[in-house]
């Protein structure tokens, strides 16, 4: 168990006369390729209770009954530690969610998404918690999903940054990457993403600096927010005692211009959600200037601005976009202790997409079966019997 220590009550506290008992609620998952879909659960869950525990299943575990993950269960760890919703989580936690799961970690109920988790053999992982009650559901988060990601880094397109027309191959890709010769599945799919200004907010801190506060100042365009992004924002939170951080989120015009190739693979609303998510920053500078000038350091009484290892692009002029915090003497280079970049996701996808493909085939097959199977239910007189169909092999 690792805990993030809010200093939130424990249900298993002694409490006193009049004291309300925590309600403590878990989720769980694989967590692999964590995006905003992924917060915007654990934002919800937590919002149903007092503290929220999350368990996070093993590479071994993920393996049986889905496929290769993207991530090692190390990195997945860290990643949901990081979300600013989750107070505790448990690390190799089973892939069925049991009751005595619950029980072990006093939690009173557990929390999913609209749509559907099934084992290797098709079972619903979450049957016997919905059974005895103690299941609760909250909207999946449409826009986004671990198949589009995947699909947006094999392809490289830029059609992902438009809302216009898909090129063929990208919608070729999309419509059979989790190919069933029968239908598609609602949970494995593509659909678009739409930035509205309640999302911002639901993810927003809403919290000032206040005095004392150091306020550091960090700008990239982290892009698929990832391990590497979440160990320098760590260290860079270790530097102060009341740190305030803001990231600057470049748009994707000036991510292209620096990055290059067809990056970046999320937009900027949809990066927006994902540097907000973490636990480590208080604000973000939406299209914020590349070069870090006098007028974005006086405006937000920046202390300090910091910088990874990674290479910094000379501005359009040629000049160093961090010329001015250097003169200022406030700037300085972190060193997060981890290698990951953007590239190096991308080349991990590209290397396994075989593996990627066959897993999203075999992830909607089981899906259509249990879709088909809920029909028939529906559609059947009370009390008949029904001998469900087995899903299609990819």
């Amino acid at each position: 168990m690792i805990r993030n220590g809010h200093g939130t009550a424990d249900s298993s506290e002694k409490l006193g006369p009049g004291t309300k008992r925590t309600v403590r609620v878990w989720c769980d998952g694989c967590y692999d390729m964590v995006h905003y879909g992924h917060s915007n659960q654990l934002r919800q869950a937590r919002a149903m209770g007092d503290y929220l525990v999350v368990g996070v299943h093993t590479d071994e575990e993920i393996a049986k009954h889905k496929g290769p993950p993207v991530f090692t269960q190390e990195e997945r760890y860290k990643m949901v530690q990081a979300i600013k919703w989750v107070d505790e989580i448990v690390a190799g936690a089973p892939y069925v969610t049991a009751l005595e799961t619950l029980d072990k970690y006093n939690c009173d109920f557990c929390v999913h998404g609209n749509d559907i988790t099934l084992t290797v053999d098709g079972r619903d992982t979450y049957e016997e918690v919905k059974k005895a009650g103690r299941y609760r559901e909250c909207k999946r988060t449409q826009g986004v999903s671990t198949t589009d990601l995947v699909g947006r880094m094999l392809l490289m397109t830029k059609a992902h940054h438009s809302s216009r027309e898909l090129p063929s191959e990208y919608q070729e890709y999309t419509d059979s990457f989790g190919k069933c010769p029968r239908s598609h599945s609602p949970w494995t799919g593509v659909s678009q993403f739409l930035q509205t200004s309640q999302k911002i907010i639901q993810f927003a801190s809403g919290k000032e600096p206040e005095p004392g506060d150091t306020i550091i100042y960090v700008a990239g365009a982290f892009d698929l927010f990832h391990i590497g992004h979440v160990c320098f924002l760590e260290k860079v939170y270790q530097l102060a005692e009341r740190p305030y951080i803001i990231a600057g989120l470049h748009f994707d015009q000036e991510v292209n211009h620096y990055k290059g190739k067809n990056y970046p693979i999320m937009n900027v609303h949809e990066r927006t959600l994902s540097v907000l998510a973490c636990r480590y920053v208080a604000e973000v500078v939406i299209g914020a200037p590349y070069a870090v000038t006098a007028n974005l350091l006086d405006h937000f009484k920046v202390d300090l601005v910091c910088h990874g290892k990674t290479e910094v692009v000379p501005d359009k002029d040629g000049s160093d976009p961090y010329k001015e915090p250097k003169r200022r003497g406030i700037f300085r280079q972190i060193n997060s202790g981890n290698d990951l970049t953007t590239d190096l996701i991308v080349q991990r996808i590209i290397k396994n997409r075989l593996e990627y493909e066959a897993r999203n085939q075999k992830k909607e097959a089981r899906e259509l079966a249990v879709l088909e199977a809920i029909k028939k239910r529906e559609a059947m007189p009370e009390g008949a019997a029904m001998q469900v169909e087995g899903p299609c092999e990819a």
